[in-house]
């Protein structure tokens, strides 16, 4: 288990210590709790292992000591890619369809334009009853899950998309772990292994660990601009040999946090690896609006398509996209979707069985996802102003990685895509020591510093996974221009102190 440790240990330890401000007030409440004798059937040591476990990497106390003070008024928060949370105004074509749907009554009056009227009739007329409150089909709302369909064809250069393979979920990260538990057998000898790269995003990793699988780290060069490369897929396979049973390889396009994009060549490559792998492909692709400077964006899906039989018959796909990470940035809709493509049709009754246990979505998701996928066209109302001012924030946002790396000790790649910087940490020796003396990663050390005494909140690379002897931190850049241009002078300022601090 020595390799498959290596990487799950430091993630833990890093989500344990994230949480290390909470620990106080756990002795407390146990204290408490040997003063209250209990009648509750349910207790603490009752609870399932995967529950107990810390999971909440956003929960961090910023709070100060009383009669402290601090440098600035409040803190800038960077660790999340919540749009809306960063600064950024909701799109107006949005707010106002959901609105509509939600009190009909407003299109009567002039206030709303014309397609905004004529969209929230067919997506109400679509809803039973007429309704956003009632129930819908498990999968969606069929009219909504054709929209997607088309979509998703239209994305694809006219690479076929059947309406029958699409699932609307609450989110993209339910459908995940809800495939997950489809290909994890967590009774099976040896366990189920999952291939995902390193570094990769927490929820993934936590659901993984929640389910029961084995995770089977491969690395992406960072060297190369965090590329992924066949070489090293085959290396985490065979690591896994004699340990556990890979039934599925995890990708992340663009990638979360390393802000890489795939290129054509390199999707091709992966494809054929888990075709001769025999190996589930799991390609999340919720960032695939975020595309920077020259590069271009190719689904999976699509690259599949256009390499022919027999591997567009045979390679088993899920694909996922959601609301929250789209230009939409509506994260507290919790709506995305999911298509397979290429799964035995047993096991599509069995995941229709899964995706119907909750019901379904909720239906302000499924129409937010409506919007996505077929905005406002030139020539509507609608169309000037929508998500501008999110594409030229993001743009110049993008452009971040160039102070970091203007900063001695930072090394960065520009940012291809994605909603993250995730510069490297070149932490002098003194500072290294000094966090292990404090129990602490090196990163998390200094991101702790960072909170402290420059009053902005970002993550640690430890908590994402990455090579033994290296440091990162990772923070979004969606929030406004001016809110960027203030965490970039903060930045700045406080790692020129620290450097100098510890040199």
């Amino acid at each position: 288990d020595t390799p498959l440790l290596k990487f799950i240990l430091p993630v833990a330890v890093c989500s344990i210590i994230c949480f290390g401000v909470l620990l106080g007030r756990a002795r407390q409440i146990k204290e408490e709790l040997k003063q209250v004798k209990t009648k509750c059937t349910v207790t603490f040591q009752y609870l399932n292992t995967t529950v107990k476990r810390p999971m909440g990497f956003d929960m961090w106390d910023v709070t100060c000591p009383q009669g402290e003070r601090k440098p600035y008024t409040e803190v800038i928060d960077v660790s999340s890619g919540d749009l809306h949370s960063a600064g950024l105004k909701p799109l107006s074509f949005v707010r106002q369809v959901l609105a509509a749907c939600l009190y009909p009554e407003l299109m009567s009056s002039n206030r709303l334009p014309v397609d905004v009227k004529q969209r929230a009739r067919r997506l109400l007329g679509a809803c039973s009853g007429e309704s956003v409150g009632s129930y819908t089909a498990a999968s969606g709302i069929p009219d909504i899950v054709h929209k997607l369909s088309e979509f998703i064809t239209r994305r694809d250069g006219g690479v076929l998309s059947h309406p029958q393979n699409i699932y609307i979920s609450p989110g993209s990260q339910w459908s995940i772990t809800n495939l997950l538990k489809l290909l994890v057998n967590n009774s099976a000898s040896p366990r189920t292994g999952v291939l995902i790269p390193v570094p990769c995003h927490a929820t993934t990793i936590m659901s993984l660990m929640q389910v029961g699988a084995a995770i089977v780290p491969y690395y992406l060069n960072e060297e190369q601009g965090w590329k992924l490369q066949v070489e090293e897929l085959h290396r985490a396979l065979e690591s896994a040999k004699g340990i556990c049973n890979p039934v599925a390889l995890y990708v992340i396009n663009p990638g979360n946090p390393s802000g890489h994009v795939q290129s054509r060549e390199s999707i091709q490559e992966v494809i054929q690896f888990v075709s001769e792998q025999r190996l589930f492909l799991l390609a999340d692709e919720v960032y695939q609006e975020y595309i920077y400077g020259e590069k271009e964006f190719f689904s999976y899906k699509r690259v599949l398509g256009e390499m022919g039989p027999p591997l567009s018959d045979t390679v088993e796909l899920a694909s996922f996209y959601s609301a929250s990470k789209g230009f939409l940035g509506e994260c507290g809709l919790r709506g995305g979707y999911v298509e397979l493509v290429n799964l035995d049709p047993a096991v599509m009754k069995h995941v229709y069985t899964l995706f119907s246990k909750d019901s379904c979505a909720p239906v302000l998701a499924q129409i937010a996802l409506d919007l996505m996928v077929d905005p406002p066209q030139p020539g509507d109302p609608s169309h000037p102003l929508y998500n501008m001012h999110i594409k030229t924030t993001l743009l110049h946002n993008a452009r971040a990685f160039e102070v970091v790396n203007s900063l001695p000790g930072f090394s960065c790649h520009p940012v291809e895509g994605g909603a993250f910087v995730f510069p490297r940490l070149h932490l002098p020796p003194k500072a290294i020591q000094k966090a292990k003396k404090a129990g602490m990663q090196p990163d998390m050390f200094y991101c702790s510093r960072l909170l402290e005494e420059g009053g902005v909140l970002t993550k640690p690379g430890s908590e994402y996974g990455q090579k033994e002897g290296t440091y990162h931190i990772r923070f979004c850049i969606l929030p406004t221009v001016d809110i960027m241009e203030e965490l970039l002078k903060r930045l700045t300022s406080f790692h020129m102190q620290f450097m100098k601090d510890f040199s």
